[in-house]
């Protein structure tokens, strides 16, 4: 049986294909389909990846294609899909290259004109954001933070006054870490969302103010097992004088160097969104106490 979508042509086709997060019922048919058909299967772990496999009866090849190898080993599976063979990519659990290995072999396979096939399922961070009850309009997806607290706080001192629901990945062991020092920038009444262990039996989706949610967790040392996804709502400017950034403020000085100061409040506001009149009077105050 032929795969739908499978290329013909000389060279085969590589899929990226999405895998469980937990619930093994969410692996899609046409996944199965395609990991069934294709000749090799480069996986992130193939110890790991080949009791999914066993599970669903699946007995294709499986190499290794993981961030100590993949620049190396690229090659390897561009060799294969230039004879004509298709190849699926697999990480451990979700989508590929959402802060898992592939990009390189997605990158180098384009490059070299083959073709590059999604085929879509479980992902954690747009799992989460579903069931998060945050502005899901504009999100950033941050990933991993650092693991050490100085460049966790550095990280998180750029994204304070980021004004799109923010979506970060963290590690069992540092969840408590990474709670406290959301805390520490974004303030405890922040808006947020614990996300553990989706789709598997012991899931957690808890929203809270950062403090109460970073209370919760220190109480209870189930909530840092697992694999974790933290949803934090962007920042809102309050409506007075202070609402203005550093970076509207920087913005608004270097354009009161150049005009009046009625044109650069003008302009300052179309750039960045902040009322015309709120800029207006942190001009004027500022020049007052010049």
């Amino acid at each position: 049986m032929t795969v739908p979508g499978i290329s013909n042509s000389t060279a085969g086709t590589l899929y990226v294909v999405a895998t469980p997060i937990g619930n093994l019922d969410d692996m899609s048919a046409r996944a199965l389909k395609v990991l069934s058909e294709v000749a090799l299967i480069a996986a992130e772990d193939t110890r790991h990846s080949i009791r999914l496999l066993q599970h669903f009866g699946i007995n294709t090849p499986l190499a290794a294609c993981h961030e100590h190898n993949e620049r190396d080993e690229g090659s390897r599976f561009l060799t294969r899909l230039q004879a004509g063979d298709n190849v699926a990519l697999i990480s451990d659990a979700g989508t590929p290259l959402i802060s898992d290995p592939g990009y390189h072999l997605v990158r180098q396979a384009r490059a070299a004109g083959i073709a590059v096939v999604p085929v879509p399922g479980a992902c954690a961070l747009i799992a989460a954001l579903s069931a998060a009850g945050l502005p899901s309009d504009r999100f950033i997806f941050e990933g991993f933070l650092p693991a050490k607290t100085a460049g966790r706080r550095a990280r998180l001192e750029l994204l304070k006054e980021e004004p799109r629901t923010l979506i970060f990945y963290e590690a069992p062991h540092r969840i408590l870490e990474c709670l406290q020092d959301l805390e520490a920038i974004f303030g405890a009444e922040r808006p947020a969302l614990l996300a553990r262990e989706l789709t598997k039996t012991f899931e957690t989706l808890k929203g809270l103010p950062l403090a109460q949610l970073r209370e919760f967790v220190e109480a209870d040392s189930n909530q840092q097992r697992g694999e974790c996804v933290v949803l934090v709502a962007g920042w809102t400017a309050p409506e007075s004088d202070e609402a203005v950034s550093g970076e509207v403020m920087r913005i608004l000085d270097l354009l009161l160097a150049e005009m009046p100061l009625k044109r650069a409040a003008a302009l300052a506001a179309e750039i960045t969104g902040v009322r015309k009149n709120v800029l207006y009077q942190v001009a004027l105050e500022k020049q007052k106490g010049e």
